[in-house]
């Protein structure tokens, strides 16, 4: 497309979806590919998705919540996380409810047939998100969720094709060839779908596939032929680093890795945002691995007990499986150990809870590794912070991090960092640190202070190791993504594609 064809964002705004056969058949990575491929060729594109279920969550600049799915697709795109990007975010807070956020603030708690039926009326909110980016954005790529084929929830659905008939967008339908049976999840998942959904499929996707191409082609002739729908491309399995959705990742089944420093991060049964350990595990330094037992937790150089969506639940589960005792006597071996939002929390002396906000227990013992006390409140802290680290070992390092949390804590020791506004957060005592702050990694010098804070406890000269700044890892893969999809998808007919359902509404 030439400069004069692109669009200026006055609401004629072109429009891609991409939808999959499953959960985890590659949406979220085929739609940050498509955002840094548009954004590299001129454009200003926003990702939207109109519902997530998801844990690890994010706190714009404006203060509101959504999920890190559309925030890393945004980073992708070169534009700023927006909560209109994801206008409703589900957080599960048991096997059957979950908290409902919309438009970045909380809606209500919620069973999943409560929000079943709840859900027509956020419709319209949907459809203002989307339309109001639409006239700030030249291109918006839509992401779905599980998979269309889900004939049960189809008749109230806002975020597989009912939000690609509500946005008139074409879709793109990908497959995941890794987990076998592709050429059956994408002809069946079509041919479940009501003719006018099936006929906005305008192009398959062939995902994650080990190989040569051309050993495809005689399946990739038949789908064709039976669905009528032509496969834009076959995207390799591509060693990027990218941000996870929750439970899917494969991440939290590592269980060592090559760097030299060991960090072991608890893997609790409601573990949340355990993206803000990413940083860490892109370090050459630092050797991530996620714990869920006390067997396999050994003799870190770090142990991290991470965010949660239920305090108290996971700290009872870490008391009643033997984790609590490994970790005490991890720390009474002067072993280091951080605590991250709901971690802090639980590293402190008492969890009070007296309106049972977080279930049937009104007090709670910590682990009390922290002078702090803390009390739950139906007012969640959203907010995003600038800080200063005052602990010892990290005294100096800035911090840029967001808080998402329900409770107050009282600090009754010295503080973990003083804020820009003039607060203070988290605690620290001895080799024991606890903090609110999301994302305190991914600035970088945090992670620098602490990886050689560790180096030096074990006589490692942390010089040898060269770390790329966070900042820059980040969109180095990014662009590794982008080179790697647009060399095999058909990025000219996905232009095409959008530029003919553009037309066909004036």
């Amino acid at each position: 497309m030439t400069e004069k064809e692109k669009k200026t964002g006055t609401g004629d705004c072109l429009a891609i979806m991409v939808q999959g056969t499953m959960s985890d058949a590659g949406k979220s990575v085929v739609c940050a590919a498509l955002c840094r491929i548009f954004a590299r060729d001129g454009y200003r594109v926003a990702p939207f998705k109109a519902q997530n279920m998801a844990l690890n969550s994010y706190i714009t600049r404006d203060g509101l919540e959504m999920g890190r799915a559309q925030v890393m697709q945004a980073e992708a795109a070169g534009t700023e996380p927006d909560a209109r990007m994801n206008p409703i975010l589900l957080k599960p807070s048991s096997d059957t409810g979950s908290q409902v956020i919309v438009l970045g603030e909380i809606r209500d708690q919620m069973t999943a047939m409560e929000y079943h039926h709840y859900k027509p009326q956020l419709a319209e909110e949907v459809r203002e998100a989307y339309e109001s980016l639409a006239e700030e954005y030249d291109i918006i790529v839509i992401e779905g969720a599980g998979s269309p084929a889900e004939i049960n929830l189809a008749e109230n659905d806002l975020v597989n094709m009912g939000m690609a008939r509500m946005a008139d967008a074409p879709v793109l339908l990908v497959g995941d060839i890794d987990r076998g049976g592709v050429f059956a999840q994408l002809y069946g998942t079509s041919e479940l779908l009501e003719k006018e959904d099936r006929d906005r499929i305008e192009g398959m996707i062939i995902n994650k596939f080990r190989g040569d191409p051309e050993i495809l082609k005689p399946g990739l002739a038949m789908l064709e032929e039976k669905t009528g729908i032509p496969v834009l491309g076959v995207l390799p399995m591509m060693d990027v680093d990218l941000d996870d959705e929750d439970s899917l990742s494969s991440r939290l089944n590592r269980k060592s890795s090559d760097g030299p420093i060991d960090i072991a991060v608890i893997r609790l049964p409601r573990l949340s945002n355990f993206t803000d350990f990413n940083a860490l595990e892109q370090n050459p330094l630092a050797s991530v691995r996620y714990v869920d037992n006390p067997t396999d937790l050994g003799s870190p150089d770090l142990i991290i007990l991470p965010g949660t969506k239920s305090t108290t639940a996971d700290l009872l589960w870490l008391r009643q499986n033997g984790l609590e005792n490994a970790i005490l006597k991890a720390a009474d071996r002067d072993t280091p150990v951080l605590g991250v939002c709901g971690g802090y929390q639980m590293l402190g002396e008492r969890l009070e809870d007296p309106d049972g906000l977080e279930g049937e227990y009104p007090s709670l013992r910590g682990l009390g590794l922290l002078p702090v006390d803390t009390v739950f409140t139906p007012e969640k802290s959203r907010t995003r912070v600038q800080g200063e680290v005052l602990a010892d070992a990290f005294a100096g390092a800035t911090l840029d991090g967001y808080e998402i949390h329900m409770g107050v804590s009282q600090v009754k020791g010295d503080h973990f960092c003083r804020l820009e506004n003039g607060g203070y957060d988290g605690c620290w005592q001895g080799n024991v640190f606890g903090t609110y702050l999301h994302g305190l990694f991914d600035t970088g010098q945090m992670a620098d202070r602490l990886m050689s804070w560790l180096c030096a406890r074990k006589g490692i000269d942390a010089g040898e190791f060269q770390a790329v700044p966070h900042e820059i890892y980040v969109q180095q893969q990014y662009d590794r993504l982008a080179d790697l999809a647009g060399e095999a998808l058909d990025v000219e007919k996905i232009y095409g594609i959008m530029e003919r359902y553009k037309e066909r509404k004036r």
